[in-house]
């Protein structure tokens, strides 16, 4: 009986033993991951492609920054591309329109996805023809950068029985924190009567979603409330979308406030402030002009019980000054991201832990709170 014991003990101990190894394995794969496929993470791409409406030969792609060079490829969650831009130079390109190719049956409609890629070999484009070994997707925390649009058409055919958005009519300009009017006119082409969902997008986002229901051959104009709050500021396109149709509108969206960062509480710990940010970023602690922490990443409007962890090792003094800035971009790659800037001064405010936490109880015996508050200094 005891031998059976111990027996039975050893094949679990194997057991044991190689889920581990196979565990360890699988962690080393994923871990490099970026060099098995050649991609070098270093390199630097964005890409900014936004709802639009066309006739299915070509879109456009509103801003994209490659620092290598390369291609702009179109695909629709298919097993090949879609159509693929002529080459790009590095650098920043504005509304770079991809075609698709003359003898092509498929159209560029629907919700397609571009992404940025590599220049790795000699033209043309041959991700696919070689399978993944050329032209490889620039890379931003281990995913392809990338960004997904829905591409309408006014053509009618291709509508099946979605409902039809006529007409859209939206402000010229608002600010990111208003409800704002958006109205449509929507049809139903069936005989039937048919609910549907209905939804307002900003840049693709959804901001607004209802379900409207429509006599067969019903037109009805709608209006639709639809708060902005959380939309980054800028010339952005506004669109009213069914199940297979839409209409958009540009518009123009500037942000509500004056972008602004504020300490609120501090220790040798942690730091929490309140932040106005007019994009998508991060609060960056700095010391000597040096980062020594950072918020989560941010979307753009106001937030408060903002928190920045302190490294256990940093040794902050209640008299040491810091910094608290907002950036641009993402925490995770804080050597990348831009600082906000008003009239081309960079947002941020400067304190000691001693100020902080005298505001916090209270004592203020310089009478200026904690440390010097501003939008912008």
């Amino acid at each position: 009986m005891s031998s059976r014991l111990t027996f039975g003990t050893l094949k679990r101990i194997v057991a044991i033993l190689i889920a581990i190894a196979i565990v360890l394995a699988a962690g080393i794969v994923v871990g490099q991951a970026p060099a098995i496929f050649g991609v070098e993470e270093d390199l630097d791409a964005s890409i900014t492609f936004a709802d639009q409406q066309g006739d299915g030969t070509a879109v456009t792609v509103r801003e994209v920054s490659l620092s290598d060079g390369g291609y702009v490829v179109l695909t629709d969650g298919g097993d090949g591309p879609l159509a693929v831009s002529e080459h790009l130079e590095a650098g920043t390109h504005e509304n770079v329109t991809i075609e698709r190719e003359d003898d092509a049956t498929h159209e560029l409609v629907g919700e397609l996805t571009a992404t940025v890629h590599r220049d790795t070999g000699d033209d043309p484009f041959a991700y696919y023809e070689t399978d993944g070994e050329e032209d490889h997707p620039y890379l931003e925390d281990g995913f392809p950068v990338s960004d997904t649009a829905t591409v309408t058409t006014t053509e009618e055919d291709a509508l099946s029985d979605s409902f039809v958005v006529e007409s859209i009519d939206a402000p010229a300009a608002a600010t990111t924190n208003e409800t704002i009017r958006v109205n449509a006119t929507l049809r139903n082409p069936t005989a039937f009567q048919t609910q549907q969902s209905v939804t307002v997008r900003i840049d693709g986002a959804v901001f607004e979603q209802r379900v409207l229901e429509l006599e067969g051959g019903e037109s009805r104009r709608v209006t639709f409330e639809t708060d902005t709050s959380g939309a980054p500021p800028g010339n952005r396109t506004i669109g009213v979308y069914t199940d297979g149709d839409g209409a958009v509108a540009g518009i123009e969206l500037a942000f509500h406030t004056e972008p602004s960062v504020s300490v609120a509480d501090a220790s040798a710990e942690r730091v929490t402030v309140e932040a106005a940010i007019p994009e998508r970023g991060f609060v960056a602690l700095e010391r000597n002009g040096t980062a020594i922490g950072t918020s989560t990443r941010l979307e753009p409007g106001d937030h408060e019980n903002v928190t920045v962890d302190l490294p256990e090792d940093a040794a902050i003094n209640e008299s040491d000054e810091l910094t608290a800035a907002l950036y641009a971009g993402d925490p995770g790659d804080a050597d990348s991201a831009s600082p906000i800037e008003v009239d081309d001064r960079p947002v941020r405010t400067t304190f000691t832990i001693g100020d902080a936490a005298d505001a916090e109880s209270g004592d203020d015996s310089d009478g200026d709170g904690s440390g010097s508050d501003s939008a912008a200094e």
